[in-house]
C-alpha cells in the first residue's frame, strides 16, 4: 500500500512525502525535494560567465575564459555529487531497526543504519540550548531529512506513524531492557550535532502527540535517539 501527500518546506517549496506500508511492523517514507530549476541554473552560469568576461575585459588574457569553463563545469559536478539531494529516505523495521537513505542528484547514496536495540526514541525538537549538558543513556542524536527541511506538518505525519511501528517493537519485545531507557519528547535534555537540544513543556500536559504540545513554528526537526555512535555508508 503506497500513498503520496504534498507539504512545502521552510522556503516554500514543494515537498512530495511517500509512505509505503509493507506491513504493520515495516513502513517506509520516501520525501522528495524540490529540483534544479532551469531558471537557478542559468542564473548562476550567467553570473560566473559575465564575472568572467569582466576579467577578461580588463586583462585580456584568454585563459580566464577557459577556467571560467571548467570552473562551471566542476561546480555543477560537484554541486550535484555532495550537495544536491533528491530523495531523503526513512525505512523503520521493528525487528530490525532505522536506515535512512540520501539519494544525490549525480546518483550517489548515503546510507545510515541503525539497530533498533540501539534506538531510544523518535522525537520532535524544535528548542535548542548551547548548554553542555550530558543526557543519562543518550549516546547520539541522529536528525532526519537535513536537506528537505519540512515544516511540523509533515514532521507530525512522519513522527506518529514511526511512533506506532515502536509500539509495536515494544508490545512485540521480549527483552527485559526495551523500555529501560525510551526517551520521549517531553521536559529532557537531548545532546547531537554539537548543540544540545532540549524541549520545555507544561508538566500537566499528558498527551503525547506533538500535534497538541506543539504551537505555530516553521521549523523544526525530527531526531533518532541511539544509545551507541551511529556509522554511515556511502555508495
Amino acid at each position: 500500500m503506497e500513498d503520496e501527500q504534498s507539504f512545502s518546506d521552510i522556503c516554500g517549496g514543494r515537498l512530495a512525502l511517500q509512505r509505503r506500508f509493507y506491513s504493520p511492523s515495516c513502513l517506509e517514507f520516501c520525501l522528495s525535494c524540490p529540483r534544479i530549476t532551469l531558471r537557478s541554473l542559468t542564473a548562476v552560469t550567467c553570473s560566473v560567465w559575465l564575472a568572467a568576461y569582466g576579467l577578461f575585459t580588463l586583462c585580456e588574457n584568454s585563459m580566464i575564459l577557459s577556467a571560467a569553463i571548467f570552473i562551471t563545469l566542476l561546480g555543477l559536478l560537484g554541486y550535484l555529487h555532495f550537495v544536491k539531494i533528491d530523495h531523503e529516505t526513512l525505512l523503520i523495521i521493528d525487528s530490525l531497526g532505522i536506515q535512512m537513505t540520501s539519494s544525490y542528484a549525480s546518483g550517489k547514496e548515503s546510507t545510515t543504519f541503525i539497530e533498533m536495540g540501539q534506538v531510544n526514541d523518535v522525537v520532535i525538537n524544535e528548542a535548542i540550548y548551547m548548554d553542555p549538558m550530558e543526557p543519562h543513556g543518550i549516546s547520539q542524536v541522529v536528525p532526519l531529512f537535513q536537506s528537505a527541511k519540512p515544516r511540523l506538518d509533515c514532521l507530525i505525519e512522519v513522527y506518529r506513524s514511526c511512533q506506532d511501528i515502536l509500539a509495536h517493537q515494544k508490545a512485540t519485545s521480549t527483552s527485559p531492557e526495551s523500555g529501560d531507557k525510551i526517551i520521549s519528547a517531553s521536559n529532557r535534555s537531548h545532546s547531537g550535532m554539537g548543540a544540545y537540544w532540549h524541549r520545555q513543556e507544561d508538566k500537566s500536559e499528558q498527551d503525547h502527540d506533538p500535534a497538541s504540545r506543539i504551537g505555530h513554528c516553521d521549523y523544526v526537526q525530527s531526531f533518532v535517539h541511539t544509545r551507541y555512535p551511529v556509522k554511515k555508508s556511502s555508495i
